[in-house]
């Protein structure tokens, strides 16, 4: 006799699965707009307000940005999402080419990081980050709006993750160098505990964090506009939240690892466009692993054209001479591309 499934029992009795979706519920206030907030004292290009609410037992703060559109609205939303070395400020090129094409833009900062709450404890999953975002949306009013979602290196693999729980309410997908192109543990990359990861988030400063993303952020090499991200985030490694920061992002960096994504490529269901600086080699512990495991990571001229071919409605455009930040390193060619696949959607 087979089990019964879910499923079974509502075709049964002729209903149809649904997908329910909650959400936490908050408040939106305004943040201060000048000095330290949650650990950074970095100046934002818009207003920053805050969602309170409550999350795995304790009240948080996720700080966002809500750019309104600078030329004819069009009623879209696109929302952005910063990776693990950036925060939403890092969006700004990006908000204010799209606010110019009628865009509403929402730029959240994940609890966590940057002007968010840093939590003591906290259960970092793609999940928590996807749910929180969508709790956001929804205290904006926004929670059935079609969005357009857009996710870079971090916020990439948390586009993913979010595309899979809440697919009905995308109307476009980017993914800039998303990071969970491959599964890094299975690849070899050895595991390495919370206290060495947090120990080694306390060493960084703004020598490291420039060395490390000139290598593969920014193909080798260096401009001085770039000098205010690194700057950003060294500010907030010596902030007043610099130890439950550290904390944070060691278990940010456990929880990537320990969650892949690429398995479930192919049940993306929202049209996906994948914008690849193709000379990245960003890979979660490959600088812990050993030579002949960092030989086969962090391979996006390969990485980009696999994840195409596995998500179903997927189109790829690389950028040749780019690392893992083409919005930043080349902001019109960048631009060009993702507005007009837009504009075709």
């Amino acid at each position: 006799m087979k089990p019964l499934t879910t499923i079974t029992l509502l075709a049964a009795y002729g209903l149809a699965p649904i997908q329910v979706s909650a959400q936490a519920t908050g408040t939106i206030t305004t943040a201060p707009q000048d000095g330290d907030l949650n650990g950074s004292n970095f100046t934002y290009p818009w207003p920053v307000k805050l969602f309170k609410f409550s999350s795995q037992l304790q009240d948080v703060e996720m700080a966002f940005m809500d750019v309104e559109p600078t030329s004819s609205p069009t009623g879209k939303v696109a929302v952005c999402l910063h990776g693990k070395n950036f925060c939403s400020a890092t969006w700004e090129a990006t908000a204010r080419a799209l606010a110019d094409e009628g865009y509403r833009v929402i730029l959240p900062d994940q609890v966590g990081f940057c002007k968010s709450s840093k939590p003591s404890s906290y259960q970092y999953t793609l999940q928590q980050l996807s749910y929180n975002t969508y709790s956001l949306l929804h205290a904006l009013g926004l929670g059935t709006t079609n969005i357009t979602l857009m996710g870079h290196s971090l916020g990439g693999m948390t586009s993913i993750r979010y595309g899979l729980l809440y697919p009905s309410t995308i109307t476009a997908l980017v993914l800039v160098n998303p990071l969970g192109l491959e599964d890094w543990k299975a690849l070899g990359v050895p595991y390495r505990d919370i206290e060495t990861l947090y120990n080694s988030e306390t060493q960084s400063n703004y020598t490291s964090i420039r060395a490390y993303e000139q290598a593969t952020y920014y193909a080798d090499t260096w401009a001085p506009a770039y000098d205010v991200w690194v700057e950003m985030l060294a500010s907030i490694y010596f902030g007043s939240e610099a130890a439950a920061f550290a904390l944070d992002q060691a278990l940010v960096t456990d929880m990537a690892l320990s969650a892949p994504v690429v398995y479930e490529f192919g049940a993306l269901r929202p049209r996906t466009l994948l914008l690849i600086g193709a000379r990245d080699t960003t890979a979660l512990g490959k600088q812990w692993s050993p030579p002949e495991v960092q030989a086969r990571l962090g391979h996006y001229d390969v990485l980009g054209k696999q994840a195409a071919a596995a998500m179903p409605n997927a189109e790829l455009v690389e950028f040749p001479d780019l690392g893992h930040a083409p919005q930043i390193q080349d902001p019109d060619a960048f631009h060009a591309e993702l507005l007009g696949w837009l504009k075709s959607t």
